[in-house]
């Protein structure tokens, strides 16, 4: 028989409880359970139960308890986001040229002579492009501070860039360098693989107005919107659902194949395209941080501007600058 607990024990410290009532036995001389006279504790959770509760709100995430998929890849948002996001982009290219157009219509300007003016074609077209981007980084930023109640820039990916024992200035350096010879490659690809015919987007480099446009967003907004979009929003969706090597390699292709449309009809260049996602999604993998692959992206569209500009003589020659 088990030794009985001493009536002290039920009490507490003050004696401010009463005593618990003493064992009764049955005909058999065992001993009834005790009625106690403390409230029943219910056991706490068991911790798998506990973490199942703990993720299960994680949003379309089933790797969530896979070790491999990284703290820079768990997101909020899922293939549903993502969904939407393309729907909203296309609405609000339609929405904005609608809305372009009918500002043009009230100033009184001339649509025919627009339409028959690919100088006037080029720097609506820009211009639409610029206002589509900022829509899109509103919605973005929009999305995370109300919908998600979190920072902007650090839950789309703009994490601090952990450099470990290389000094700072010699890795941001490296990553400039890096844009640099990734433009010299797709110089050279680009030189050995020449377009059979004039890619559309030649057409922008007829006009120095047009041009000038075109490099300031090359360098100040494309980067920005770009890998905030591709590798901040689209990548960790991409990569925790089917791993980072084919996060990775979507990714670059989809970033290429969006350009398309500048580029059609030179496939070896879209080729090249492809390739540039290709490494920017792989640094932004690499450093879990999209500022590594801006950097990269800004020193590579600044390059080229510099090249565009050394080949025209500084814009005194344009004609298509291919």
């Amino acid at each position: 028989m088990q030794n009985e607990a001493p009536l002290s024990m039920n009490r507490n410290e003050n004696n401010l409880l009463p005593p618990d009532p003493a064992p009764s036995l049955d005909s058999s001389g065992h001993v009834d359970a005790v009625p106690s006279s403390s409230p029943v504790q219910p056991a706490p959770p068991r911790p798998d139960v506990a973490h199942s509760f703990a993720t299960s709100g994680a949003a379309e995430d089933p790797l969530s308890a896979n070790n491999s998929v990284t703290e820079d890849i768990r997101v909020p948002w899922g293939w549903t986001d993502l969904v939407l996001f393309v729907v909203l982009a296309i609405a609000g290219f339609i929405l904005t040229s609608l809305f372009v157009g009918l500002a043009l219509a009230m100033s009184g300007a001339n649509f025919h002579r627009i339409q028959n003016n690919p100088h006037d074609i080029n720097l609506l077209s820009i211009v639409i492009q610029v206002l589509v981007d900022l829509g899109l980084l509103a919605y973005l930023a929009a999305q995370m501070r109300l919908r998600f109640r979190s920072p902007f820039w650090h839950t789309i990916g703009w994490r601090k860039l952990d450099t470990g024992r290389i000094p700072p200035l010699a890795f941001y350096s490296g990553l400039i360098l890096s844009g640099f010879f990734l433009s010299i490659i797709v110089s050279l690809g680009s030189s050995l693989f020449p377009p059979a015919k004039n890619l559309p987007i030649e057409t922008l480099f007829r006009d120095r107005y047009a041009t000038v446009l075109f490099m300031s967003v090359a360098v100040l907004l494309a980067p920005l919107v770009e890998e905030t979009i591709f590798r901040g929003y689209i990548y960790p969706v991409v990569a925790r659902s089917f791993g980072k090597l084919s996060g990775i390699l979507a990714t670059g292709a989809l970033f290429g194949l969006l350009h398309a449309s500048q580029l059609w009809g030179g496939w070896s260049q879209i080729a090249l395209l492809v390739f540039v996602g290709v490494v920017l999604t792989f640094a932004r993998a690499v450093s879990r941080t999209v500022v590594a692959s801006f950097i990269i992206h800004t020193s590579y569209n600044s390059v080229q501007v510099i090249g565009l500009l050394v080949a025209t003589h500084g814009l005194r020659h344009l004609s298509g600058a291919f």
